[in-house]
């Protein structure tokens, strides 16, 4: 899956089959549901999803949380808009 797809897939009723769950998140926080995002990667013990995680929090307002976050993902907590963060994650996580 390419990022055309998978934003392509935002116009679906469901999650894509076969994502990782870091890319499922997203694509919940995308459709506006950050509690099931948050839920899918709370638990999760990877970057990938820590670097989700920190996104979330970024997204909730929580610059405090979110750092820890970044921090357990080795990232730099970044200070562009939320949009071209989400796109950039998307972006390296399909690839």
């Amino acid at each position: 899956m390419n990022i055309e797809e998978y934003q392509a897939s935002l116009q679906d009723p469901a999650v894509p089959p076969h994502i990782d769950t870091p890319l499922q998140a997203l694509w919940y926080a995308a459709k506006d549901n950050w509690d099931k995002a948050h839920a899918l990667v709370q638990d999760e013990d990877d970057a990938n999803s820590a670097w989700v995680h920190a996104y979330l929090h970024r997204v909730e307002g929580d610059s405090f949380n979110a750092q820890y976050w970044y921090n357990r993902a080795n990232r730099p907590m970044p200070d562009e808009p939320l949009a071209k963060e989400w796109i950039m994650i998307v972006s390296t996580l399909v690839d």
